[in-house]
């Protein structure tokens, strides 16, 4: 909608895409000639299974070896991008309580700082050949699409909803409609460099997150969810994300100027619902 061509890269055989395949190495260079911008967001769900030792090596081939051959390819164009955007997350500040996180806090040394770390690293070639490359830190990010949400809603709608260990830890978050808004801010403005926090302006915690969720459902959210028993069922998973604490400042977004979309979770939530809704049915139907 606002006059750019969007070429996919993608292991699948796409009308108009680039075909790629990061595990043997195969990434066409002459195909990205003279394209402006490379926006790079993949990776293998951190959520999506406990840690056994091959999750975890998944986890980290399905970051760091395409971000290589990514970057590596881009440096050897003579037409190279003015910009490479390259994903990362929160998860590199590990478990902080209550720390004031901007970017310039220091990383963690656990399997998820260490990983985040190492995946911003696989984008040095295109930084040494002069391109400008971003590393936005996502935090949760809410979409009607599904994600963390559509894990949480089916409790949530029953009722069954509630704060996960203490509830006392902050949970960094974003809209999805402000992920494309700090895609976009990445793209233009030119002094936008290395690690950017990509979350919302609101700071709020487990239990914050999940008394909203439930006004937003007309759902009582005050069913905990032990810690004991998230660590039980999900492992080192459940200590490093769903029970870890980062208290995220989107430092650079603010003083760069951009206006969060959704600034609040409750509004955010509420756009959801709005966007999720029939007719005839209730909220998140």
């Amino acid at each position: 909608t606002q006059g750019h061509t969007v070429v996919p890269i993608s292991r699948r055989v796409l009308a108009g895409g680039i075909r790629w395949d990061p595990s043997r190495g195969v990434l066409e260079a002459r195909e990205l000639e003279g394209i402006d911008a490379v926006i790079h967001l993949a990776g293998e769900n951190i959520a999506g299974g406990r840690w056994t030792p091959a999750r975890k090596r998944l986890l980290r081939e399905s970051r760091i070896i395409p971000t290589r051959l990514l970057a590596e390819t881009l440096a050897r164009l003579s037409q190279p991008p003015k910009v490479l955007i390259s994903a990362s997350a929160v998860g590199i500040y590990g478990d902080r309580g209550d720390e004031l996180l901007d970017e310039s806090a220091t990383t963690a040394t656990d399997f998820l700082g260490t990983l985040a770390t190492e995946w911003e690293a696989s984008a040095d070639p295109a930084r040494a050949a002069g391109i400008r490359v971003v590393h936005p830190r996502f935090g949760v990010v809410l979409s009607p699409a599904g994600g963390a949400l559509a894990k949480l809603l089916p409790p949530f709608k029953l009722g069954l909803g509630g704060p996960m260990g203490s509830g006392k830890q902050w949970m960094p978050w974003i809209a999805h409609d402000d992920v494309l808004g700090v895609i976009r801010q990445l793209l233009s403005i030119e002094t936008l460099a290395g690690a950017v926090n990509a979350v919302a302006v609101e700071r709020v915690t487990n239990a914050q997150f999940a008394h909203t969720l439930g006004w937003v459902l007309h759902r009582p959210a005050v069913i905990p969810l032990p810690a004991f028993a998230l660590k039980l069922a999900f492992g080192e998973l459940a200590e490093a994300t769903l029970l870890a604490s980062q208290r995220v400042v989107p430092g650079l977004l603010e003083r760069s100027g951009y206006q969060w979309r959704h600034p609040t979770l409750e509004g955010a939530l509420k756009h959801i619902a709005e966007l999720r809704r029939a007719p005839s049915e209730g909220p998140f139907e």
